[in-house]
């Protein structure tokens, strides 16, 4: 018995001791506590080798982040025509592709390190569809692992989206996406101003989602058209719904692009689009670029 004894004794030790006096894991001093993507709008960067891109809109968001915080620019064509390059799909595909890479690159490096996803306009684009696509299971990340995405002017943006700031109507030009932003919905959030058409589009301006989703699918090789059948069919279905091509060539006549002509003149001339930097959003008189940093803040 006395053996025995001394044998589980030994046995116990062997594995609580181990077990005390190893020391604990620390996190890599290095690696930041959050890791903000930021990706710009279309021409606020560049990939053209003469060109000094520059942070943007987004320079008000990143620059008053905590010391623990690493904020990094994605580098695109952020393009839309052709005669500049590239056109706006496949610039926003090259943003998308870039912004994943930077997300996994950091995560293999510092596996403790949160994720955040930022962008503006065609940024907000790009950055949108790769949470969509790392809350629906299938991105570089688990999506618990996407603790924020702020999204300005979402050209994708959908009515069930959570909106900062005043109610306004329809979705983004290019239609919602399809599924949403899967198991990091929680976690994301969106600012369009009203009469900032890329990102309010009354649903029933089928010319302005028609142009939306030709911009979505440009420069897309004949493998890839059928990613966009969901979105084509959303289209179609509401389209139809309406009285189908006859309502399309209604808003198509002489009047109706005149008054078009007159929508878009003034919608540029306004500067809504460029203007959140003094977009306020709350009662403290947060704009939506300084709310976006607070709350990226309280997430570090």
């Amino acid at each position: 018995m006395k053996r025995v004894a001394a044998l589980l004794s030994a046995a116990v030790a062997a594995t609580v001791l181990p077990l005390v006096a190893a020391p604990a894991v620390q996190a890599d001093p290095s690696c930041p506590s959050l890791h903000v993507v930021a990706v710009p709008g279309t021409w606020e960067t560049s990939t053209k080798p003469d060109a000094r891109p520059v942070p943007g809109m987004l320079s008000a968001v990143t620059g008053g982040l905590p010391k623990s915080v690493r904020a990094d620019y994605v580098t695109y064509a952020a393009t839309a025509f052709p005669w500049e390059g590239e056109v706006y799909g496949r610039s926003k595909k090259q943003a998308v592709d870039h912004a994943r890479g930077m997300i996994g690159d950091m995560a293999a490096a510092c596996p403790g390190t949160d994720m955040a996803l930022i962008g503006y306009s065609q940024g907000a684009d790009a950055a949108g569809d790769l949470a969509a696509e790392i809350g629906t299971g299938l991105g570089v990340v688990p999506p618990e692992k996407l603790v924020g995405v702020g999204l300005i002017s979402d050209p994708r943006r959908a009515e069930s989206d959570t909106l900062i700031g005043p109610h306004v109507p329809g979705n983004g030009a290019s239609g919602p996406r399809i599924g949403g932003f899967g198991w990091v919905g929680h976690n994301t959030v969106t600012f369009c101003a009203a009469g900032d058409l890329y990102c309010s589009t009354e649903k029933d301006d089928f010319v302005t989602r028609l142009a939306g989703f030709m911009a979505q699918t440009s420069g897309s090789p004949a493998a890839a058209v059928g990613a966009f059948r969901g979105d084509a069919l959303a289209l179609w279905g509401d389209l139809a719904a309406a009285g189908g091509l006859p309502a399309l060539m209604i808003q198509l006549d002489e009047n109706a692009n005149r008054e078009r002509v007159e929508q878009l003149r003034s919608f540029y001339g306004s500067q809504v689009h460029q203007d959140y930097s003094t977009y306020v959003v709350d009662s403290s008189g947060n704009t939506a670029l300084t709310w976006l940093r607070g709350w990226l803040r309280d997430k570090a």
